[in-house]
């Protein structure tokens, strides 16, 4: 058992200690250390919590192989999902790592399964797209010396979790004041799920925009999609169904943007002339839709890259978490116009 062997602040000890506490064997501390499958959830659940307690930490092992990089997501059909593969991709290569995928869970937080299969697979780190990482999965992942990062265009995760975000109140603000800039009074937004921090903080930035303008904020101009064409494409035809319909659209996505201009053009309206639309993300396909879209650039390829810099350099006792926060800024294209220009 000599390689299971921890430190904590009072010099080496052995985890024999930890068993007898958790009155389970020797080898179950092993077994819980080492990422089996075959420990019960609640014994696992009492020895990680010791092991936390008494500051033990498994040293990191080294790879017998290639080491692997993860890469979790809750879903990869997002256009955006890809510049973070590329992100990733690229920070592993320069470190002779290897990128391994995984979809799991719901947008807040990994599934139960990925947790013990991570823990068997013992990966070199863990990149996760998620806004929240509950306690347990943080003190599993810590106790087996697995680093993570949180890549977080969602939410703000906890001050002890190490994560890479972005400037959602600032895109917010800038979509907005180029609409305000244009003369256009009638503004209504499409943001994201409401249960998501960066669809409220895009909100707030586009509250605060409009009040900048001295414009009143039509309640009824406020809605919250999910991200994708569909969801924008259906909130776009109710707005625009309106009898005093808006005259832009700031969509809290690209995919939404391109329901929006799919809207227009099912109620004969033309984009710019009659609605500008402001996306956000600047993924690579809005330079490409008709006409090229005017959107915020939230640099996700360059957020994955930070995220997998901060794993490689992690040091092994898992301190030091930071927040790093990119800039946003607007792309201006041919999606925009002053209201009623020809």
């Amino acid at each position: 058992m000599g390689n299971d062997d921890e430190t904590n602040g009072r010099g080496r000890v052995t985890l024999a200690e930890v068993a007898k506490l958790a009155d389970v064997s020797l080898p179950t501390v092993s077994k819980v250390l080492n990422g089996r499958a075959d420990v019960s959830r609640a014994t696992r659940a009492k020895v990680e919590q010791l092991l936390e307690a008494h500051g033990y930490r498994r040293r990191p092992r080294t790879a017998p192989w290639p080491g692997l990089v993860e890469l979790v997501f809750h879903e990869l059909d997002s256009i955006w999902a890809m510049e973070l593969v590329k992100g990733v991709e690229q920070v592993a290569r320069e470190n002779h790592a290897t990128v391994v995928l995984t979809v799991s869970g719901t947008r807040h937080t990994p599934g139960p399964e990925w947790l013990d299969g991570v823990l068997q697979r013992r990966p070199l780190g863990v990149v996760l797209v998620f806004s929240t990482l509950p306690q347990d999965v943080k003190r599993q992942l810590r106790s087996a010396a697995i680093p993570f990062v949180v890549v977080d265009p969602a939410g703000d995760p906890d001050p002890d979790v190490p994560s890479v975000g972005s400037a959602n109140w600032a895109g917010g603000l800038a979509a907005t004041r180029h609409l305000t800039a244009l003369n256009h009074e009638r503004v209504a937004i499409i943001t994201g799920p409401k249960d998501m921090l960066c669809s409220r903080a895009r909100l707030d930035g586009y509250r605060s925009a409009m009040a900048m303008a001295a414009l009143d904020v039509d309640p009824r101009l406020i809605r919250f999609g999910d991200f994708h064409v569909q969801g924008g494409f259906e909130h776009a035809m109710s707005l625009l169904d309106e009898p005093d319909r808006p005259t832009a659209i700031f969509a809290g996505s690209d995919l939404q943007a391109l329901g929006v201009l799919e809207a227009a053009r099912l109620k004969g309206l033309r984009v710019p002339q009659d609605l500008s639309v402001v996306g956000y993300d600047d993924v690579p396909l809005a330079q490409w839709s008709s006409p090229p879209l005017t959107t915020v650039h939230q640099p996700l390829r360059q957020m994955a890259e930070e995220a997998s810099r901060m794993l490689f350099n992690q040091d092994e006792s898992g301190k030091g978490a930071q927040r790093i926060e990119l800039a946003t800024h607007l792309v201006e294209r041919q999606s925009t116009a002053p209201p009623g220009k020809s």
